[in-house]
């Protein structure tokens, strides 16, 4: 199946690292280049190394399982889909896409929210789908935006704060280019997702006939669901009611299915249930929720996603030392933590450990999220075998995200194992001597392929890069070439976490996603070597 091809890539992609163990040698750079020889990776170390991977960065994988729990209960609420389709009625599509590659690059250029924004992605891809697109529209604006985000890096610490430690940058050194790179990123993003639009899709808010084209289309499939009523004995002195006509036999295209959500069934003697069909198959069902067409309330959904988005973003800014420099949440949470209620500390015992604003990690949201779940089990009074079927579908359906999350890191603990990436830089540097766009442009792209996270990736090759390039005055456009370079490299590259997460989720193989976005991929890797070269030169 496609949805596995990303976990055949990364499998792959793990087993070529094990392989250049044995061919390359291992080095470290600690002042000066310290060669240690082969230091060869056997088969058992890839599970030692996996366990290793859940044992460091298993958040992240537990963060993707909870994201999938929470829309496993959204999707047993029937005003979810209500809520979806009136987004979908009210908000032009294309205004919609711009709004959210937006959104979603800034949020990344400024906080570092790749990781964080896995909540809204389910979200995202719904409407993208219910709105007529394809998986391939979906994953261009998720991936895309992501990846302009951080190829114009602001002021998001958690991304810079190797960077501008080992090269002795501010954090907002050079701020007006790395903007401007940020908004070509932009640009180009939505201008190959709407010329593959125009060129692949025909735009369509809902498909209400059967599609022609079989691909990836989205076909509304009118499911009639009757409940029936108890019987009553004929009433005395009264003449039998004439008989209707047959009622016309519903048709459905192959694949579909009728509804078994138990909680989209209600009191009504006739519930009707629209279902998206995607690519006839009943895989791709948990893209799309069943819609019930009743009345619901919608707000709580409204409110509830509107506040955890100005939480989400609150949260991870750089408020103060290397950001902002506002102290002003970091007093907040000192009183919260310390007030007293007759000498007790009655709010740091209730809700445990806190961290201020500017200081969050994915494991901080686990609380509201959940949170969140249980204000809307409530609000929609949804049966509590309802919401324990919903974490179990929805937790299935995230593992394999949640398995590649943890396949990804344990090459990032392989590589830190047995650092043989440092002799390609060493090669690759030798090249030229001192500051060559070229050189750093290479080598920057083979860190962020050896390295699933930026932290990594620049403290695997600046500290060597900066022995070679010694002109302190380089550092300021060695910083904006390496940011920028590992933003474009998590368009294409087997271990960018962003890119195979989002694949998986989706089911769109990594073959596929590279035929219908090189265009993206060259446009902007010539755009930004155009730059590089006309910032050397001024």
């Amino acid at each position: 199946m496609k949805k596995h091809n990303t976990v055949k890539v990364v499998l792959i992609t793990l087993l070529v690292l094990l392989v250049l163990s044995w061919i390359f040698p291992a080095a470290y750079f600690s002042i000066e280049y310290l060669d240690k020889g082969r230091v060869q990776m056997g088969l058992a170390d890839v599970f030692n190394y996996f366990m290793t991977s859940l044992s460091y960065f298993g958040h992240y994988a537990l963060y993707i399982i909870l994201v999938g729990c929470f829309y496993g209960i959204l999707y047993k609420i029937p005003a979810y889909r209500t809520f979806l389709d009136k987004v979908v009625a009210k908000v032009n599509a294309k205004v919609f896409i711009v709004i959210t590659v937006i959104l979603l690059a800034f949020g990344v250029s400024f906080a570092g929210l790749q990781v964080g924004y896995a909540i809204f992605i389910p979200l995202i891809v719904s409407l993208i789908l219910l709105m007529g697109y394809d998986k391939i529209v979906a994953a261009m604006v998720v991936v895309g935006s992501m990846a302009a985000g951080l190829v114009g890096t602001t002021y998001a610490y958690g991304n810079l704060s190797i960077l501008t430690g080992v090269l002795g940058l501010e954090t907002n050194y050079q701020f007006g280019v790395r903007f401007v790179l940020l908004l070509v990123g932009i640009v180009v993003v939505l201008f190959n997702t709407f010329m593959y639009i125009k060129n692949t899709m025909c735009e369509k808010k809902v498909v209400s006939a059967p599609a022609k084209k079989k691909e990836e289309t989205h076909e509304e499939v009118v499911v009639a669901k009757k409940v029936e009523a108890p019987k009553k004995a004929p009433a005395k002195n009264t003449k039998p009611a004439p008989k209707k006509a047959p009622a016309k036999k519903n048709t459905k295209s192959k694949g579909s299915r009728k509804n078994t959500n138990k909680a989209a069934l209600r009191d009504e003697d006739i519930i009707v249930v629209k279902e998206a069909v995607l690519n006839d198959s009943k895989e791709d069902d948990y893209l799309v929720p069943t819609r019930v067409e009743m009345t619901h309330r919608v707000w709580p959904f409204v409110v509830g996603f509107i506040l955890l988005f100005i939480l989400l973003v609150l949260s991870w800014l750089t408020w103060g030392e290397g950001g902002f420099g506002v102290t002003v949440f970091d007093d907040i949470t000192t009183k919260f933590t310390e007030f007293k209620l007759f000498g007790f500390p009655i709010f740091s015992k209730i809700y445990g450990t806190v961290n201020s604003f500017g200081n969050w990690s994915v494991i901080d949201l686990f609380f509201p999220i959940t949170l969140l779940s249980i204000i809307l089990i409530i609000i929609y009074n949804v049966k509590f075998d309802d919401v324990l079927d919903g974490i179990v579908s929805g937790a299935k359906k995230a593992l394999l995200p949640a398995f590649i999350s943890l396949l990804l890191y344990t090459i990032l603990v392989t590589v830190t194992y047995h650092p043989y990436q440092l002799a390609f830089y060493k090669a690759i540097l030798g090249l030229s001597k001192g500051f060559n766009i070229g050189t750093v442009t290479l080598t920057t792209i083979l860190a962020t392929f050896f390295n699933v996270d930026p932290a990594y990736a620049f403290q695997s090759l600046l500290p060597y890069l900066t022995s070679v390039i010694t002109k302190t005055e380089d550092y300021g456009m060695v910083g904006i070439i390496a940011q920028a370079m590992y933003g474009v490299t998590t368009l294409f590259a087997p271990t960018s976490f962003i890119l195979m997460c989002s694949l998986a989720y989706l089911g769109v193989s990594y073959k596929d996603w590279l035929k219908n976005t090189w265009k993206l991929l060259l446009e902007l890797f010539v755009i930004l070597l155009i730059v590089f070269i006309i910032l050397a030169l001024i």
